[in-house]
């Protein structure tokens, strides 16, 4: 059949029948598929590779023939120079239902096994509460200009660190994507760090910023782990995932897992009395062994929690001290510890750390927990500390004065 303007008007449906497909002479493979209801589309036909191939161009009420010809006569030129238009498409559809979102739950589940479980949690909030807004992106539809405008938006909305450890988790991820097969490139590369400028924290805080900071905090989850880890110098991530099966209260002693600590040493502690009056007054959640976080987790909201402890200090004493993380309160807790005269071993015992009398060989040799040293280290510190958020005086003698 010749396609003009008018054949391609006078074409009907032969009666009895709901489909039917003319081709044009002219141009063999560019057709028409007429369908009950008046359903007209344009359609090209083609083989690839010893299979045939059949593509719908558009609807002919709104493509015109002289434009649809055009348009197949692309097809088949693409064809000719080896290409498959059709597979390509299908390609892309494929690739568009390969999302963000449930490819992070896999990556989260292939990745459990291998890490720490504050490492898995820490993860688990950049890759689906950070990136929310790319849980239903197509993966090849994520960039590196979307990326780099993602990580503006949360180092306003969380702060320079948190946005540094995002950008490390979603390129860890996109890394793992490549290595899959899912993923073409890591459009992470080539942003912006958020922490590249950050250097070895050295902050330490002042007597005046911790009496500041212990007013402020509140008697709800995010105050009692701040004032426990200025009572122990613990890390953040071993407070707020802390259980109730790993404090005996009536003793007074902390026992946290490898599992748990980033050197995967178990930490053990005995705790001063005040710590153990602020963990007693946590409320218990039956079936819950976590003391502190909810939705099932132990504790995760660092970044909002730190800034809003930051304004209530600024409103409490009519401006803000100086820029401060709460890695900074373990870090003034050990030189605290120094300056009452506990010994440096026993402030890294305290600290959990595994260098200087406990790395390399001296470490295979020295078991020792020095549990009276650490227990007594805690309990100076603990005076000094309330000494200072009370404005007391100190009731224990430091070591150095023993």
């Amino acid at each position: 059949m010749e396609f003009t303007t008018q054949t391609i008007a006078a074409l009907t449906l032969p009666t009895g029948k709901s489909d039917l497909i003319q081709f044009d002479d002219e141009l063999p493979g560019f057709g028409i598929r007429l369908r009950a209801g008046g359903k007209r589309v344009w359609i090209v036909q083609y083989r690839v590779g010893g299979r045939q191939r059949r593509e719908t161009l558009g609807d002919a009420r709104r493509l015109t023939l002289k434009a649809a010809r055009g348009a197949a006569q692309k097809r088949f030129a693409e064809v000719a120079l080896g290409g498959d238009p059709q597979g390509a498409k299908a390609e892309a559809r494929a690739r568009a239902a390969v999302t963000f979102g449930p490819l992070v739950d896999r990556y989260l589940m292939a990745k459990k096994p291998a890490v720490r479980q504050n490492t898995y949690i820490a993860d688990h909030r950049y890759l689906t509460n950070y990136f929310k807004p790319f849980q239903s992106l197509p993966v090849d539809s994520i960039d590196r200009r979307r990326v780099a405008a993602r990580l503006s938006e949360i180092t306003i909305e969380h702060g320079t660190t948190a946005a540094a450890r995002a950008r490390q988790s979603i390129s860890a991820y996109f890394a793992w994507l490549i290595r899959e097969g899912m993923a073409e490139s890591n459009p992470v590369i080539g942003t912006n760090n958020p922490g590249a400028h950050l250097r070895a924290r050295e902050r330490v805080l002042t007597n005046d910023e911790l009496r500041a900071i212990w007013a402020a905090c509140r008697d709800d989850d995010f105050g009692r782990i701040v004032r426990l880890l200025m009572l122990t110098a613990a890390r953040r991530d071993e407070i707020g995932g802390l259980r109730w099966s790993e404090v005996d209260v009536d003793r007074g002693a902390l026992h946290i897992p490898g599992d748990r600590t980033k050197n995967h040493h178990p930490l053990q502690l005995m705790l001063p009395p005040a710590a153990v009056s602020i963990i007693e007054s946590a409320p218990r959640r039956e079936g819950r062994d976590l003391i502190f976080g909810g939705s099932g987790g132990p504790f995760s909201a660092w970044s909002y929690s730190t800034l809003t402890l930051g304004a209530r200090i600024a409103e409490m004493q009519s401006g803000p001290i100086a820029a401060w993380r709460i890695h900074d309160i373990r870090r003034t807790v050990a030189t605290g510890m120094g300056d009452l005269g506990v010994q440096p071993h026993i402030v890294e015992t305290v600290l959990n750390h595994r260098s200087g009398h406990k790395g390399g060989i001296a470490g295979v040799y020295n078991k020792a927990a020095y549990e009276a040293e650490t227990k007594r280290a805690l309990a100076i510190w603990a005076d000094h500390l309330l000494s200072i958020v009370e404005g007391t005086t100190g009731r224990i003698i430091p070591m150095s004065a023993a």
